[in-house]
């Protein structure tokens, strides 16, 4: 991690990394002690890198006793789900008539990645590739108001798929081929095909209903 972080930023990067890529799980008590040791500095930064993750709703802090990590809330999943197959679908109707040439070279060398993760495999960096694919399509679109909600729920999503690759919950071989059609039918530019394909993935994937479809 850079140096020019300060201490309390280098904690927060830290200690918010371990709960996205699922390492402090939901439900795990951490004190600030533990932290401090094992990032070599004093509790202070890791005091103040906790009231910022208490701030965001990442931790619940008890004093004298630690910070709890915040599970997922029961209905998350298909909140976030639902609220990402909005985004996305109007996200790739908005590409339907634009040049996207740029983006499939971007989708094309993702799911290279992809792929190249699921034979080690790296579950961690696996679920980063995996949000970034689809937040390029996003971003490709142009709409900035539509990619910061869409960042909004990234940091949701990628801790869901943490979760569930750590637990054997996703089988990656499957992701990456409705990745690929995904991409094909952006490439094809036809967003309602991929709004059908969308629902399927995310559906399979989370293990939701997507609500009204």
């Amino acid at each position: 991690m850079s140096k020019t972080y300060s201490s309390a930023e280098r904690a927060y990067l830290e200690v918010k990394e371990r709960i996205l890529g699922g390492v402090l799980p939901g439900g795990e008590l951490v004190s600030e002690n533990e932290i401090a040791g094992e990032l070599g500095m004093s509790r202070t930064p890791v005091r103040e890198a906790f009231l910022r993750l208490e701030t965001e709703g990442w931790m619940r802090l008890y004093p004298k006793r630690g910070a709890l990590v915040v599970p997922v809330p029961p209905n998350e999943a298909e909140d976030v789900a639902h609220a990402r197959y909005v985004v996305e679908t109007a996200a790739v109707r908005a590409l339907a008539v634009s040049d996207r040439a740029g983006l499939m070279a971007e989708l094309r060398a993702s799911l290279q990645r992809q792929r190249a993760l699921a034979e080690v495999p790296d579950f961690d960096e696996f679920a980063v590739v995996d949000a970034d694919f689809h937040r390029a399509y996003v971003v490709a679109a142009g709409n900035p108001l539509l990619t910061g909600f869409y960042d909004s729920l990234r940091e949701r999503q990628r801790r869901m798929n943490s979760a569930a690759l750590r637990h054997g919950g996703i089988d990656t071989g499957r992701i990456i081929e409705q990745h690929q059609r995904l991409a094909d039918l952006i490439e094809a530019g036809d967003p309602d095909r991929f709004a059908s394909g969308l629902a399927a993935h995310l559906t399979q994937v989370h293990g939701v209903a997507l609500r009204g479809l």
